[in-house]
């Protein structure tokens, strides 16, 4: 199971007080989901690692034996966060051969991770600490990793070359992320479903009807 998937669990942890005794891996997806609650209303410059070492109920060496600095930390929160996407984004791929639905549940699914309570899409896409080799490379691969398992499947499907699959695949997570973050900041009056389902036959009209399933 990848960190990602068990970050969920470790929210309920966030709680434990200070003398309670956790396995290394346990301690660590509790770090982290303090840590996501300090930087997401304090964002990066003003959080400091004190504070997450107090809300978290330990002390900073325990804190640094797990990330040796706040950078460190950022960086590991970032990469649970993107494998969030990933997997999300190829479940939706994969959770069946109709290839109509398998473009809305791709959308939805950067819908799903935009509206996510945590907040975690404003780290990844709007992320400030891009000069950060470690930060920009996590970045990349929320955009990257999506348009890989997408080409891959269109070049199943369509028959398309891997580079005109790739150009399509791109215009779907770009159309998806940024349509995605948009309505979030305006959708008082579209629900989420609705949003979907607007995008998803916007890119189905285009990608469905221009290329269809090969015999």
């Amino acid at each position: 199971m990848t960190e990602a998937a068990r970050l969920p669990a470790a929210s309920r942890l966030r709680q434990l007080g200070r003398g309670v005794r956790l396995p290394k891996r346990k301690r660590r997806e509790q770090l982290l989901a303090v840590a996501q609650d300090v930087f997401a209303a304090n964002g990066y410059h003003a959080t400091a690692m004190d504070e997450i070492a107090e809300r978290a109920g330990v002390s900073k060496p325990v804190l640094y034996q797990h990330f040796p600095g706040k950078l460190d930390l950022y960086s590991a929160l970032l990469d649970v966060h993107v494998d969030e996407l990933i997997v999300a984004v190829k479940e939706a791929l994969s959770s069946t051969t109709d290839n109509k639905q398998r473009v809305k549940n791709a959308v939805g699914a950067f819908y799903d991770f935009v509206n996510s309570e945590t907040g975690a899409y404003r780290m990844v896409f709007e992320s400030d600490l891009r000069g950060e080799p470690a930060v920009q490379a996590a970045v990349d691969r929320a955009t990257e990793a999506p348009v890989d398992a997408i080409t891959k499947t269109i070049t199943s499907d369509a028959g398309l070359s891997e580079d005109k699959a790739r150009l399509l695949a791109s215009g779907l997570v770009g159309l998806s992320q940024v349509s995605a973050r948009y309505w979030l900041d305006n959708h008082n009056s579209i629900s989420r479903d609705d949003a979907v389902s607007l995008i998803a036959t916007l890119a189905w009209r285009g990608i469905g009807a221009g290329f269809p399933l090969q015999p």
